[in-house]
């Protein structure tokens, strides 16, 4: 485990700092949510606003304390990995939580369900029912578009629309609502799956069972919700409703003629490709689980927020997508999506998202979870290079080559004063591009670490 990576990162998801254990009950919740979201690492002795390492006097004390502290408070029961590790004079605790295949885990005085608590950005959250229920799904390897709608019959799949959809792939038969978990034996009958509902279902029972699975869109003025010129509400089948939402954000945007080589062509502000990504990516993954929580678009004079209910899958965080690592919520929705070309390969779609920005020359797509809803961002504007000069590339690419490097180290590399090297080191944490360790600002032997996508990742 390395220490100076860990602490060059902000608290996030996977990562939380505690000053020391005076407050048991926070380090047992953080934890507790470890386990029961995608795991994370717990650093006892570093300062949680400023990330100054204090240590921890009876590091060994500290760490009987602690395995006995989850022994006895958490339930079922959590082994973490406890390492001690040395930071100069000083001793740290770093505890490991991996992602539990027994969760949901709680705090055992509050008892269940109101111990239960999941990681939400840098924040521990009591989880509501319907996230322990996709707790209890997850541990059972099932989705919740694949459960069965026991009040209905098969009729109440409308096969005539199934079959115009997939008629340009292949002929639909009957049969192929049973292989595509449309429809699913329950107590010996043939009833629809909550998928097979949301997809191919007539409204009034669309309305009844689901009548938050719809999709919320808007054009607001200027960069703010204060004041809105459009809405509209898609309540389109799921595959209909992606064209009618790229439909109603293309209305609003700002188009150019472009001529190379006697050739005329049209260039959004916001490529469409990304934009359906962004759309899909939100219809497939929903929680349709949650109640008064629709898909919702924003789109606003400097961006466009895409925003589906749920959180990303357990074990997933946002520094998995931007590796191509992804994990279905809806597999049901996701096979048909799959089938009619809507989705090219699982995982692939944060990249076509980032590539067609690129190529517009606008910023990469922001994605963050924010309280229960998971929100991709995509800007309008062109993004804005901070102006660095010789001496700060020179900074960059130094500490780009790995490892921390000192004010002295980095003063020497540029041939200027460390006075000067310490100023100019302040501009680029401001910008975001770099981020100091070390156990207080006066600290001499502070090391400065080139900022990554794990320490930017917003929260």
């Amino acid at each position: 485990m390395n220490l100076a990576e860990l602490l060059a990162r902000h608290e996030g998801k996977n990562l939380e700092f505690k000053r020391d254990l005076s407050s048991p009950d926070g380090v047992l919740r953080s934890l507790i949510a470890f386990a029961n979201t995608s795991g994370g690492i717990l650093l006892v002795g570093v300062e949680d606003s400023t990330r100054r390492v204090m240590g921890l006097k009876d590091v060994l004390l500290e760490e009987e304390r602690l395995t006995n502290l989850v022994n006895d408070q958490i339930t079922p029961r959590l082994v973490p990995e406890i390492e001690v590790l040395p930071w100069r004079r000083t001793n740290i605790l770093a505890v490991q939580v991996h992602p539990s295949p027994s969760r949901p885990h709680y705090l055992k005085k509050l008892g269940f369900p109101e111990g239960v608590f999941v990681r939400i950005g840098s924040t521990n959250r009591r989880a509501d029912p319907s996230l322990i229920e996709e707790m209890r799904r997850f541990a059972r390897q099932e989705s919740f578009d694949e459960q069965p709608i026991a009040e209905l019959n098969s009729e109440a799949i409308d096969f005539r629309v199934a079959s115009e959809l997939f008629t340009a792939h292949r002929k639909l038969q009957r049969a192929d609502l049973r292989a595509l978990r449309l429809l699913t034996k329950h107590q010996g009958k043939d009833v629809p799956t909550v998928g097979g509902l949301l997809l191919f279902g007539r409204e009034s029972d669309r309305k009844e069972f689901f009548p938050d699975a719809w999709i919320q869109a808007g054009r607001f003025a200027g960069t703010d919700r204060r004041h809105i010129l459009d809405s509209v509400e898609i309540r389109s089948l799921p595959t209909q409703a992606v064209e009618d939402a790229i439909a109603f954000v293309t209305k609003y945007l700002a188009r150019e003629v472009v001529i190379e080589a006697a050739r005329r062509s049209e260039k959004w502000t916001l490529p469409v490709a990304a934009l359906r990504e962004a759309v899909i990516n939100a219809v497939v993954h929903a929680d349709y689980s949650q109640r008064g929580a629709p898909i919702r678009l924003a789109l606003f004079d400097d961006r466009l927020e895409v925003e589906n209910p749920g959180l990303l899958p357990f074990g997933l965080t946002v520094e998995d997508l931007w590796h191509g690592i992804s994990r279905l919520r809806n597999r049901v929705i996701g096979r048909v999506f799959q089938e009619i070309g809507l989705i090219e390969q699982w995982g692939s779609g944060i990249q076509r998202m980032v590539s067609a920005c690129h190529e517009a020359g606008l910023p990469a797509p922001v994605l963050e979870e924010i309280g229960t809803r998971f929100r991709v961002t995509l800007s309008v504007l062109p993004k804005q290079q901070p102006e660095l000069d010789e001496r700060d590339e020179k900074v960059i690419e130094l500490l780009t080559g790995g490892g921390g490097h000192s004010t002295q180290q980095i003063a020497e590399h540029l041939e200027i004063s460390t006075r000067a090297t310490r100023s100019r080191l302040r501009s680029l944490i401001d910008l975001g591009l770099i981020v100091e360790v070390g156990s207080g600002p006066k600290d001499p032997r502070r090391l400065y670490f080139v900022a990554t996508s794990s320490n930017q990742e917003q929260h």
